[in-house]
């Protein structure tokens, strides 16, 4: 069996781990933390390195076991939390991420990294390690004192030579010469260790090979201290721990898991019970020979302590609840899906031009093949759904980490986080949805003095929400900050060279945020202010055949809105025919369909004709014209103007014929040709006719294109022409 087959299982299975450890850190509260998140945290750390080390990601395995261990403490209650901890934890799961990354591509973590996060969380603990020293009396173990000052260890030894009494002098804290033995420890882990050692104490020599290396020390610290600090960086049974002159045979020098065994007889349980209490009592004063060694160290070694493994849950019919299923079959399955719809609509076509009561049951037999074939599509479209909360569920830190540079107090809140979206577009949303929330905390929430002398909590409000709406998915990123400033935005637009008006709509001028280069931000700052990336935002929203909307009032917030298809997969078309080609429009861009009227026509400077609906000038795209369809009718007023929608503008688009809709598979003409100017994607008809999927905004931008490379003609005499000025905005 070969090991790296369950490499990806590793892997997802790890993300899947970092990603709840990351939410569980977020919501941690370090006044009161819950005992149950300190505990998820843990058995994410103790799971990844288990895995780590069967795989043999020695770098992973380290970082996490340094990791795991100060988690330990945490969760029981020996090591107080402070926010300044939870962002070095927060780093720590950066670096599980980043080292994960590394494996998957074959590649070996960036060693600086690992050394810098290891000496980090090292730091840590002896921080920890010193206070509770400290706290209990002792000395911190960054400033040993003098072996000279406490002489009492040389004489416990004369005074009770035997193996417990000298554990009890030992672990009492008493100074003194000991041997730190490290078994099976390599060089580079040997090296950090005598180092850290160093802190403890005065490191006398140190000698030996990786099977067995000594460190001769002394130190004020207690071997309990000292088993601590080791135990971040190696396990309990590669450490022992002895007095100067003493045989590696007595009691206090054998590694936790031999005196475990010795456990088992009476004699041994007594003596392995007292050496433990000893260790408990770290940093205490030496107790007195009168004292009864067993009487007190009960309360350390009874002190209940959290399991790391959770309770097993019941399970149905003793089977689990899902499957990890490579995505690759997934898309193999929907591809397949939509070959037998596309077949089975050429069946339904060809059974709906026979007639006659001799082919009732054939019709029948194909209206259920056809319920059939829709319910199976939909199936396993809703295989690759997934909760929005995959999106949302990265940005509690994101905002925590963006507010923390402002200097501002956010408070995030999520709504319809169960709303479902293909797995393809989530995925492809996230960047553009992290620009959006960053711009919304730097140039929409106010700073805390600011909403204060305004009237407003101190604390804004960022929403994020998520809902469906017909064959769409609605995102939105609300802030409740001072909203979008009309005047300010057109003074930008004019410094930079971008041609507006006063007489723009207000959606109009929330628009040119969205412009390459255009920022209102006074100086560049690690969060935003270069100019960059609101007009990518908007670019790889439309790629995925969305439209971004902005809603804003001044002083009570801005609203940016995103419209999204369900999936990339299946569209709900209308089909419509120019001359003898069928092509799609996609519904959703759909507002209405009318006749053109003589009188609401209107033809401008060159070829641009524009149709007046409702007091609103549309500008005119033929698109028999744009895409050189030759048999189409190009009378303006026999056409049908179907009015759409497309990047925030209408537009209203002459056909031949409205044929009907339908729920399509789209196919990737990109892949399978080339890109088509005007056209999105493909699909195959129930004839087996290819129709292309008409892209809107290209459709406009192509249509002009053609009419600028043209010489200007004049307008047909049957067209009233009206002032360019007036229609000036509207086309």
């Amino acid at each position: 069996m070969d090991i790296t087959d369950f490499y990806d299982t590793f892997f997802e299975e790890a993300e899947e781990l970092l990603a709840d450890m990351e939410r569980h850190l977020l919501e941690l509260d370090v006044d009161a933390p819950d005992a149950e998140q300190l505990n998820a945290i843990f058995r994410a750390a103790h799971s990844i390195k288990g895995g780590a080390g069967t795989f043999g990601f020695d770098v992973l395995q380290k970082t996490t076991h340094l990791f795991e261990n100060l988690l330990d403490h945490a969760r029981n209650g020996e090591l107080t939390l402070r926010r300044d901890m939870v962002d070095t934890f927060l780093e720590t799961k950066d670096m599980l991420n980043d080292q994960l990354d590394a494996y998957r591509n074959g590649e070996e973590p960036d060693q600086e990294a690992f050394e810098r996060i290891c000496q980090t969380l090292q730091r840590l603990a002896l921080e920890e390690i010193g206070k509770g020293l400290e706290a209990a009396g002792g000395e911190a173990p960054t400033e040993p004192e003098a072996p000279a000052a406490e002489p009492k260890a040389p004489a416990a030894e004369t005074e009770a030579p035997e193996p417990v009494a000298e554990a009890d002098a030992g672990e009492a804290g008493g100074s003194g010469r000991r041997v730190v033995s490290l078994l099976g420890v390599g060089e580079k882990d040997r090296g950090l260790l005598v180092e850290e050692l160093g802190q403890l104490g005065e490191v006398i020599e140190h000698h030996g090979d990786e099977t067995r290396y000594e460190v001769v020390m002394e130190s004020t610290v207690s071997d309990g201290d000292i088993e601590a600090v080791m135990c971040f960086i190696i396990d309990a049974d590669q450490l022992e721990i002895r007095a100067e002159g003493e045989g590696s045979t007595v009691e206090a020098s054998k590694p936790a898991a031999a005196k475990a065994e010795e456990a088992t007889d009476p004699a041994g349980a007594k003596e392995a019970e007292t050496a433990t209490s000893a260790q408990a009592d770290a940093g205490s004063a030496p107790q007195d020979k009168t004292d009864k060694p067993a009487a007190e160290p009960p309360k350390a070694t009874e002190k209940p302590k959290p399991s790391g493994k959770p309770k097993p849950k019941a399970k149905s019919g003793g089977e689990s609840s899902s499957i990890r299923v490579s995505v690759d079959k997934v898309d193999q399955i929907i591809n397949l899906v939509g070959e037998l719809i596309i077949t089975q609509s050429m069946l339904d076509q060809t059974v709906s031009e026979l007639e006659g009561p001799a082919n009732g049951n054939l019709v029948n037999g194909m209206s259920l093949l056809q319920r059939n074939a829709r319910d199976l599509q939909e199936a396993v479209m809703s295989i690759r759904m997934i909760p929005m909360d995959f999106v949302f569920s990265r940005f509690p830190r994101v905002v925590r980490e963006t507010a923390g540079k402002l200097g501002k107090e956010i408070e995030l809140v999520t709504e319809g986080a169960a709303t479902e979206l293909d797995k393809s577009l989530t995925e492809r949303i996230i960047d553009p949805l992290t620009h959006l929330v960053r711009n919304s905390l730097d140039h929409g929430i106010e700073p805390p003095e600011a909403r204060e002398a305004a009237g407003k909590p101190r604390t804004g409000k960022l929403t994020l929400s998520a809902k469906h709406q017909g064959g769409n998915i609605i995102i939105e990123v609300i802030d409740d900050g001072a909203g979008l400033n009309r005047d300010k935005l057109l003074a930008k637009a004019r410094e930079s060279g971008l041609n507006v008006s006063d007489t723009m709509s207000d959606d109009e001028v929330w628009q040119l945020i969205f412009a390459p280069g255009f920022s209102t931000a006074k100086e560049v700052t690690d969060v935003s202010g270069r100019g960059v990336g609101m007009d990518v935002v908007k670019r790889n929203i439309q790629g995925m055949g969305g439209h971004v909307l902005i809603m804003s009032t001044p002083g009570e917030g801005t609203t940016i809105r995103i419209v999204l298809p369900l999936t990339l997969a299946i569209l709900d078309g209308m089909s419509i025919k120019v001359g003898s080609e069928m092509f799609i429009l996609p519904l959703s861009a759909v507002l209405e369909s009318l006749q053109p009227s003589r009188e609401d026509l209107y033809a401008m400077a060159g070829d641009d004709v524009v149709l007046k609906v409702r007091d609103e000038y549309l500008p005119v795209v033929a698109v028999h014209e744009a895409l050189d369809v030759s048999d189409a009718r190009t009378e303006l007023t026999e056409t049908i103007a179907v009015i759409v929608q497309g990047e925030g503008r209408r537009y209203a688009l002459l056909v031949d014929d409205l044929v009907g809709q339908q729920q399509v598979v789209v196919k990737n003409l990109e892949t399978n040709y080339r890109k088509v100017p005007g056209v999105s994607a493909a699909t195959i008809l129930g004839d087996g006719s290819v129709a292309l999927i008409l892209d809107i905004t290209g459709l406009h931008r192509l249509s002009r294109e053609k009419k600028a490379a043209r010489p200007a003609r004049r307008a047909a005499p049957s067209l009233e022409t009206v002032n360019d000025n007036e229609l000036e905005t509207s086309s």
